[in-house]
């Protein structure tokens, strides 16, 4: 992995691929480069490792041609270097092949196919490469037969483009497990793995199914199945804005990302809400959830502690039992399910190579799926029987700040609408629309407090080594997201606990000046919180409170304006997003692009 871009029949073959690997930065990578040929017999490979800029200070004018892939690199098989970064090229110069994902069975297609001799790295994705090479010259097979026949040995999940220096004018590609697009355009066609990375050259794409075999020519565009039957599909429009996925003037996409969550709480009354103002969903989801016994919430990361807001929402507002379950665990030790399950599976970019797995199994089942995204027309948007968009527009940053926020709005629309569906009054008086108003209103507030953000960071956070998050109930779920947003962009070692496991066995990480941070949204649940606090104090911490409107004290740091309990974490979460971006900036690190890491997980 990390992300592949293509483009046949446009001259300015480079340009493109420049900018749509700049447009996948965002999905994190630790080295690129590019193929470009012709007609004119001219061929030119570039590759580097670092950043997509070290990529173009090596490309100069003669990097031309009407025919093209390009790729960025996350290190999964062999260290981040020039000599493993892709494209990679066949032992006899003749062909060129990209790839995400990785194949599970290299080994031992290396042991029964390959002379150790030919190749020139460490990856798996060399393998494949080499691989079509073999079955062309050594069993006479055509490219496409060569390509189809490797595809049925190579086992994992893969993205593949493949382009053949003898015939200059198609770019084969096929997928399994991993996204990839083909974009349409006029005497031009493109791929991608993302929409984003081309929507400047089209907004029409065609999906392609695991499995299929897709012939790419400048004016047309061919897809077979496995068996070699031909498939005619339509394309879809991608609702992309391409300012949306500017800066502007914000020095980093988080800090604007963060900054849009007020906006995105609105958005998501409008586009949630009919003309006399009451909040709607699709009545099938509303029919399958509320028949259900039990609701499993499958995600990853972020999502996934967005998921635990949101058990406390549809447990609340539904009274139906939800399980919160991280997918890289559930897919190979599935639980006991219940007789009448319902599946709810949240990812920002609907791509996530786990949860997808997880996902076919539950169609295998029969089960009834929801997924909520950010990206429609994504893998798990066009899988699963449902989808609820998140309506937050490109989220860039690695960091998901308004992903989360928009995550668990989304579930309190939901559970508010099926609670209702239910006839439970907690349901009907809850006054959503009202409080998500507060709330977007709350979140202006603490976005303003940047300043002062930026000084308790240096107070606190300046030198240490590692931090704490504590708090009970939706507190302590914050506390995992947040203790996630300082580690994954600071490098601060940091953990959210609840509250009452300190003793059994963390507090003994204290040290003098460690800070413990104790988020606060519940009277009863605070004042434990508090308790807890004193404890970590007495052994040298340096506490820091984060409460609620109604139940700080004197000394709290950042008080938060008031909103219903049910929903406090949209709140509480912002200064812990704020602090880890401040966190970061002051130790001089890139902030959008945190090393090791990846904005979109494509592999299991």
């Amino acid at each position: 992995m990390c992300g592949i871009v293509g483009v046949i029949g446009k001259k300015n073959t480079t340009e493109i691929l420049i900018q749509g690997l700049e447009k996948l930065e965002y999905r994190g990578y630790d080295s690129a480069g590019i193929f470009v040929t012709g007609h004119d017999d001219q061929d030119h490979l570039v590759k580097s490792q670092g950043r997509i800029a070290d990529l173009k200070e090596k490309i100069d004018g003669r990097v031309q041609g009407d025919i093209g892939i390009g790729h960025t690199r996350w290190a999964t098989h062999g260290k981040p270097s020039e000599t493993n970064a892709h494209p990679h090229t066949s032992n006899d110069g003749r062909f060129v092949l990209v790839h995400n994902g990785v194949i599970e069975n290299f080994e031992e297609i290396r042991a029964h196919f390959i002379n150790d001799d030919l190749l020139k790295g460490e990856t798996d994705t060399e393998i494949a490469v080499q691989l079509v090479s073999y079955f062309v010259t050594q069993e006479s097979m055509t490219v496409k037969e060569a390509f189809k026949k490797a595809l049925t040995i190579i086992k994992g999940s893969y993205a593949f483009a493949l382009v053949d220096k003898q015939n200059p004018d198609q770019i084969y590609v096929a997928k399994n497990k991993s996204p990839l697009l083909v974009g349409l355009g006029a005497d031009f066609n493109v791929i991608c793995s993302d929409a984003m990375a081309m929507i400047q050259e089209t907004k029409h794409f065609v999906e392609i199914v695991d499995g299929e075999l897709v012939t790419i020519w400048a004016d047309k565009v061919e897809i077979e199945d496995e068996k070699g039957n031909l498939i005619r599909r339509e394309p879809y429009e991608a609702q992309l804005d391409l300012e949306d996925m500017e800066k502007g003037t914000y020095a980093h996409y988080m800090l604007k990302e963060i900054d849009e969550q007020p906006a995105v709480m609105r958005r998501l009354i409008q586009r949630y809400s009919d003309d006399q103002n009451h909040l709607k969903v699709d009545a099938k989801i509303v029919e399958e959830l509320i028949a259900s016994e039990r609701v499993y919430i499958v995600a990853c990361g972020t999502s996934w502690h967005a998921g635990w807001v949101g058990k406390q929402l549809l447990e609340q507002l539904v009274e139906i039992p939800v399980e919160v379950h991280l997918a890289s665990e559930f897919g190979y030790n599935m639980p006991i399910l219940a007789k009448k399950p319902f599946f709810i599976f949240l990812s920002q970019s609907g791509e996530t190579a786990d949860s997808r797995q997880v996902l076919v199994k539950i169609n295998h089942l029969g089960h009834p799926s929801l997924t909520l995204t950010n990206v429609p027309g994504s893998t798990l948007s066009r899988e699963a029987k449902h989808t609820l968009l998140l309506h937050a527009g490109p989220e860039i940053a690695v960091a998901s700040t308004k992903a989360y926020t928009a995550q668990i709005a989304v579930l309190a629309i939901l559970a508010k609408v099926a609670g209702e569906g239910r006839g439970l009054e907690k349901a009907k008086v809850f006054d959503l629309i009202h409080q998500l108003g507060l709330v977007a209103n709350g979140m202006d507030v603490l976005i303003n407090e940047k300043e002062a953000m930026a000084k308790l960071v240096e107070e606190s956070l300046s030198t240490t080594r590692n931090a704490f998050y504590i708090g009970r109930g939706v507190d302590y779920y914050v506390s995992m997201e947040a203790s996630l947003k300082l580690k994954e962009i600071s490098y601060i070692q940091a953990e959210g606990f609840a509250a009452g496991e300190l003793k059994h066995g963390t507090i003994a990480l204290v040290e003098e000046g460690t800070p413990v941070f104790g988020i606060i949204t519940d009277l009863v649940m605070g004042s434990h919180t508090r308790g807890n606090l004193k404890e970590v104090e007495s052994r040298g911490a340096n506490t820091i409170v984060i409460a609620m409107e109604g139940f700080e004290r004197s000394g709290d740091a950042i008080i938060l304006p008031q909103v219903d309990t049910l929903l406090s974490p949209l709140v509480s979460v912002i200064p812990t997003q704020l602090i880890a971006y401040f966190a970061s900036l002051q130790r001089g690190l890139d902030v959008d692009k945190p090393r090791n890491l990846a904005k979109s997980v494509t592999v299991e």
